[in-house]
């Protein structure tokens, strides 16, 4: 009975009919615990991700071409951008060369993100 429940199965590897994010789940903490918890959340993500793109028979045209379309490039590079506006928001000197300078290389994190991204 179970193999012939298996062969059924569809090919799919996931089908998401929900999300909820840690924000909401723990809208109560303050903190970097929301990181605590979204940050693997995101590895795991992408590591299964990478799973099917191995495990699957598409060329590297279409691989490349879905993750434009979903924006994948965008949203990692937004995660840049987002942290070097937090260390630009935390000083008291925008003009502090070291706080400059780490934010600066955050924001140029995001734009290799995008470029990479551009040459595929």
């Amino acid at each position: 009975m179970i193999g012939v429940l298996m062969e059924q199965q569809s090919k799919a590897l996931a089908r998401i009919t929900s999300v909820e994010t840690a924000a909401e789940r723990t809208a109560d903490t303050t903190g970097g615990e929301d990181l605590a918890v979204l940050a693997p959340a995101a590895a795991a993500a992408l590591n299964l991700l990478a799973d099917a793109v191995r495990r699957g028979g598409a060329d590297q045209d279409d691989i490349v071409q879905a993750l434009k379309a979903a924006g994948v490039h965008e949203a990692f590079a937004g995660v840049f951008d987002a942290a070097s506006e937090r260390v630009m928001d935390a000083t008291d000197d925008p003009y502090d060369f070291d706080v400059r300078l780490h934010a600066d290389n955050l924001a140029g994190a995001a734009g290799d993100v995008r470029r990479a991204f551009e040459w595929l």
